[in-house]
Formats: C-alpha cells, structure tokens, sequence
C-alpha cells in the first residue's frame, strides 16, 4: 500500500501558509515529494491542501490503495467522520477530499506523533520559505 504523510503549516495563524506530502511506497521508498505556498490562510487550511494534493498524486499516478498519515488530529478525525466540519472555510476542502476519496479504492487515515511526520512538516516549511 502507498503511504502519503501530509503536513500543513501557518506562520500566525492565520498566516504565511504552505503544504507538503510525501509519498512512498509500501516498503518505505520515496515516490514523490510534493509541496506549495498557499499565501495567507489557517494551518488547518493548509493541512488539506497537503490531503488534496497526496489524493489527487496517487489518484492521477495509479495508486489505488492510500495510507494517509498526518499529525493533524482534526484532519483524521474529519476524514474518518468521527468529527464534523464545522468551519465554513475548511467545508469545500473537505467536501473535494472526499470526492477524491472516491476515486481510489481504500483510503485509511492515521493520526501520528509530529516526530514521526518530520519529512512533510519539511516540505510544508520548504514552501513557506518560497522555495
């Protein structure tokens, strides 16, 4: 099974925004790194964008099968529908998550220790510094 670790980060909160995912395959090679500013906005905000772009890379490269690993526990939580999005700006995001969702065969989600998702959290700070 492909495995995507997603980050998202703001600096201020709302702030300077970036995502980053990295992709691997099932024994742990590096499959893609991707990674992009996102101008002002919340990290929560950024922590989708890091989802969507893992979903739409394994969907548009033929990994149907998708292990996402984020330390955002609203992320998980939303995903696997153990909590409700509530915020309006994070509704559409979710809603095209979703939609991507569908276009794989299995998606599972899980909720890591930031220790262990340093690689995306890179990628999210390499976009915020504008690289």
């Amino acid at each position: 099974m492909t495995t995507a670790y997603i980050d998202g980060g703001s600096r201020g909160n709302p702030g300077v925004a970036g995502y980053g995912a990295r992709i691997e395959d099932g024994r742990g090679a590096l499959l893609a790194e991707l990674h992009g500013a996102l101008g002002v906005t919340t990290n929560n905000v950024a922590e989708y964008h890091g989802l969507l772009a893992a979903l739409e890379w394994a969907a548009d490269h033929g990994h149907r099968q998708l292990r996402v690993r984020s330390d955002s526990e609203l992320l998980v939580k939303q995903m696997r529908g153990e909590y409700k999005v509530r915020n309006p700006g994070l509704l559409p995001l979710y809603r095209r998550a979703c939609g991507l969702v569908l276009r794989l065969d299995r998606v599972t989600f899980e909720h890591i220790r930031r220790e262990l998702n340093a690689e995306a959290d890179r990628l999210a700070n390499l976009a915020m510094d504008g690289q």
